[in-house]
């Protein structure tokens, strides 16, 4: 397998028309501090801003909610609350929306929460203030996922202001794909997204189509054992099914009766890896076209740390595919089970842990999926 040129992490670029500001290499602008140029940790640990704090007023403080809320999750589950301290938001794992038969470690959830997480700092940019994060701050608090502070101001740049465009279109894809390229300038930036997290995006070569068929098969094979062995556990479909919503559901969460599955008279494209079957018909439309790109995201070690950065580049690439109306479906049951997990590493011979399995490719617009409202996510 091959991937796009590797992306260098590093120190983050000094902006040289504004001292207090920092560029990730992906281009979003954070509050420059010591730890950020470079004296001690990366922008994930950052506890000091150089600028003053600039209070949050109550309806920027909603906004700035109801944008993390956006973040994708595990089937819909939203397992998140946020807990306000005036220039501070605080995001807190919900472990009673945690599903616990398919993520007992609790991977899945933080995964979530730090999609979430990046929505938190989005938000703030989206406002033109500076975010300072940090994830896990105190080890007496496993749920406490992270903390995003104001640091100061600064107007969005051209990369933030179309991710933020692109947060009410994003959706993560279940149907057939839909004609046009996907260029690989999009597919480079998606990886230096990846990399501006620390995370890697690693793309599946495309280069010989015999070798990529093949290669897919292999991946599809892993993602249906996977599928099967999850089917046969009644305590993995039952914990599934509470998730499904019926048609004319008026629930905010869950996954909604026409994005539950694959429709059984729509056969999958021989390059389509199989799509969760939640024991109800999708609205999958026959033909489309192959997807365009095949990609694992990966970290070095694999721990709650490595999981919220997972969420967090999550949330970012698939704005930034967004971006140019490129969306993605996400093949999670391989990632579900230790064994299958581990036949991917070895399959695609990864040095780090697999995380997310996605495929790209076009799509017209689906409706959005609810979201909880706003005095539910909100604590004390």
């Amino acid at each position: 397998m091959t991937s796009t040129a590797p992306v260098k992490l590093g120190n983050p670029r000094p902006r040289q028309t504004s001292p207090t500001t920092v560029a990730d290499p992906g281009g979003l602008l954070v509050a420059a501090t010591p730890a950020l140029l470079g004296k001690t940790r990366g922008p994930d640990g950052d506890t000091a801003a150089t600028q003053a704090t600039v209070r949050l007023r109550t309806d920027e403080t909603a906004a700035v909610i109801a944008m993390a809320a956006r973040a994708p999750s595990l089937h819909n589950t939203q397992p998140w609350q946020f807990r306000v301290h005036g220039d501070t938001i605080e995001l807190l794992a919900d472990p009673g929306r945690q599903l616990r038969q398919l993520d007992p470690d609790g991977r899945e959830l933080m995964i979530s929460c730090g999609a979430a997480l990046f929505g938190l700092r989005l938000g703030l940019r989206s406002l033109g203030l500076l975010p300072v994060t940090e994830l896990l701050p105190d080890p007496a608090l496993p749920l406490l996922a992270g903390r995003v502070r104001v640091a100061g101001r600064a107007a969005m740049n051209k990369v933030e202001a179309e991710l933020v465009a692109a947060v009410p279109h994003r959706h993560t894809h279940r149907g057939a794909f839909t004609p046009g390229e996907v260029a690989a300038r999009l597919l480079d930036a998606l990886v230096a997204d990846a990399a501006a997290e620390g995370t890697e995006l690693l793309l599946v070569d495309q280069s010989d189509p015999d070798d990529r068929t093949a290669l897919t098969d292999q991946l599809a094979g892993l993602v249906a054992a996977a599928a099967v062995e999850q089917q046969s556990d009644p305590d993995v479909t039952a914990e599934l099914q509470q998730w499904v919503r019926a048609p004319g559901s008026q629930a905010r969460d869950g996954v909604p009766a026409w994005a539950s599955g694959p429709r059984p008279d729509v056969p999958p494209l021989p390059s389509r890896l199989p799509p969760r079957d939640f024991g109800q018909q999708g609205n999958d439309q026959p033909g489309g076209v192959p997807p365009s790109a095949t990609a694992v995201l990966t970290t070095v070690r694999d721990t709650p740390t490595d999981w919220l950065r997972s969420g967090q580049a999550l949330n970012r690439l698939l704005l930034r595919a967004a971006t140019r109306w490129v969306f993605a479906s996400l093949q999670s049951q391989p990632m579900e089970s230790p064994q299958h997990r581990q036949e991917l590493r070895n399959l695609l011979g990864l040095p780090g842990y697999p995380q997310l399995l996605l495929q790209f490719g076009r799509s017209n617009i689906a409706p959005a999926t609810p979201r909880r409202p706003q005095g539910e996510l909100r604590t004390d």
